[in-house]
């Protein structure tokens, strides 16, 4: 069986940043692959694949790095623990669906890539809870625990929780005759992080050759919206990266441009732990 939540510490903690990689989950539990009616490697299309080995050197920049072996198919930790599908789920409430639950794509999904559903019918209410319960909890209470310290310690934090978009999903988000986005950083239009940390990310992209783009077309989900409070030194976004640029989609494979993107989210991630984010010193916030 998948572990909820694993995470790296750096040995001398000299950051306030937190990565994530919530969604590069590859551990299919036997009795879900027998339960369902797709392909494992079309599953593995609603990866966020190999995302986590692109952010692997954050602890050596002194960040801690969380990861999950669950994948996405599996249980959603960028959903709340409450929205259940009820299309998906006997017994889930029909009220009050968004547009998140409405297409299939609730905390446990019913759909994947190109709206091909998963499941030959519904599953119990028990099974979902008992997921949410083993799986999605331990990982939110590590995350926000992490936060929680990091923001002690220094008197900020910065989650980047980090991401992978299909190539194809941009289609018809890029206007004519403009450049199409390798990265989509999401601050919820300003709610999640505040505008100069939000700058100072989007920089560090840029001076490695990757064209940046904010909020469209992902503006950050459930998590960026939870943790993201920069009022009071909290900052939070969601980062986007373009898979062509380091994945075989087809495949869900490291393609031969992996190692080279590898070196290079080494650097950026190096930059990013490095940020300054305003707020107190370490040595005031413990005081």
């Amino acid at each position: 069986m998948p572990r909820a939540v694993d995470i790296i510490e750096p040995q001398d903690a000299t950051s306030p940043v937190v990565f994530a990689s919530p969604h590069s989950g590859r551990v299919y539990p036997q009795a879900f692959l027998t339960a369902v009616e797709v392909d494992p490697l079309v599953l593995r299309s609603s990866e966020d694949a190999y995302v986590d080995l692109l952010l692997a050197a954050a602890p050596e920049f002194g960040a801690p790095l969380i990861t999950s072996q669950v994948p996405r198919a599996y249980v959603d930790f960028n959903r709340a623990a409450d929205e259940l599908d009820p299309a998906l789920v006997f017994g889930a409430p029909r009220a009050g669906l968004n547009p998140r639950i409405a297409s299939g794509l609730g905390v446990l999904a019913r759909v994947v890539a190109n709206g091909r559903t998963i499941y030959r019918g519904k599953i119990p209410m028990d099974e979902a809870k008992a997921r949410i319960a083993q799986y999605w909890h331990p990982y939110h209470e590590t995350l926000s625990a992490t936060l929680t310290r990091q923001h002690k310690r220094f008197g900020h934090v910065l989650l980047c929780d980090v991401h992978s978009m299909p190539h194809e999903a941009l289609t018809g988000h890029v206007s004519r005759g403009a450049a199409r986005p390798d990265i989509v950083v999401g601050d919820r239009w300003g709610a999640a992080c505040s505008p100069d940390v939000l700058e100072q990310i989007e920089d560090v992209f840029r001076s490695h050759g990757l064209t940046v783009a904010r909020n469209a077309p992902f503006a950050g989900a459930y998590i960026t919206q939870r943790y993201g409070q920069p009022s009071i030194g909290m900052h939070a976004v969601q980062i986007e990266i373009d898979r062509a640029l380091y994945l075989d989609e087809a495949r869900v494979e490291p393609s031969a441009q992996f190692d080279a993107f590898q070196a290079v989210m080494r650097a950026v991630v190096g930059k990013i732990a490095a940020l300054d984010l305003g707020g107190i010193p370490s040595e005031m916030a413990a005081e």
